[in-house]
């Protein structure tokens, strides 16, 4: 039975820095692209970052392009976000999950399994 697991949340002043991490188990997803997305309140679920079966293989959204950082440790089946100058709008419920169907890294439709969220809260 896959389990995904985040943590790493929590409350944090504008431009400040967290580090999430999600713990994959019950199947390997080493050759397949992982990717962060987030929900707001009252908001879709929109994609953050995604990191493929090689190191060169990233994506980032534009809005945090340039202050996140996604990485994975193929051996432990973890993927990491460290997420620097921190600003209100990054306040969300933070996913990740694994893309195992069909479609663009971006398209929260291509992924199948989910876990439960951290939640990041970015006070002004």
């Amino acid at each position: 039975q896959v389990q995904l697991v985040e943590s790493g949340g929590g409350l944090v002043q504008a431009g400040g820095s967290l580090r999430l991490s999600c713990a994959a188990s019950g199947r390997s997803f080493s050759n397949y692209f992982m990717a962060w997305f987030r929900q707001a309140p009252g908001k879709e679920r929109e994609f953050v970052a995604a990191h493929g079966p090689s190191d060169f293989d990233t994506d980032y959204a534009d809005s945090v392009k340039g202050r996140f950082t996604i990485s994975r440790n193929y051996d432990k089946n973890t993927m990491y976000l460290q997420m620097n100058s921190l600003k209100p709008e990054d306040t969300a419920v933070y996913y990740c999950a694994p893309q195992v169907l069909s479609g663009t890294v971006r398209d929260a439709r291509a992924y199948d399994y989910w876990g439960q969220g951290t939640q990041v809260t970015v006070s002004s």
